[in-house]
């Protein structure tokens, strides 16, 4: 069983790797306008990018805040370790 979800996940991966191809994830209209603006030479294209990199960036902020506050909540405070005078063995 262990070695049947290890080939999944592989087989997984390996899909993934190998199927990459370029996409362009514009719609017609954004694609038309920015290329008929460039060619004329607009800048539109710039803002586009910025605006596109600007909503990637917020979902991951987001998580990133409520994993902050989340650490900050719930993390132990007053976890006392009574070792003595143990001597600790590492091995």
């Amino acid at each position: 069983m262990k070695y049947l979800r290890i080939l999944v996940i592989l087989l997984v991966i390996a899909t993934a790797v190998c199927s990459v191809e370029a996409v362009k994830a514009q719609c017609a209209v954004c694609s038309t306008n920015v290329e008929t603006n460039a060619k004329n030479g607009g800048i539109q294209g710039n803002g586009l990018n910025k605006g596109v990199m600007y909503l990637l960036a917020a979902p991951y902020l987001a998580v990133a805040v409520l994993g902050f506050i989340w650490y900050k909540k719930y993390r132990r405070k007053d976890v006392n370790i009574n070792m003595g005078s143990e001597k600790l063995n590492l091995n």
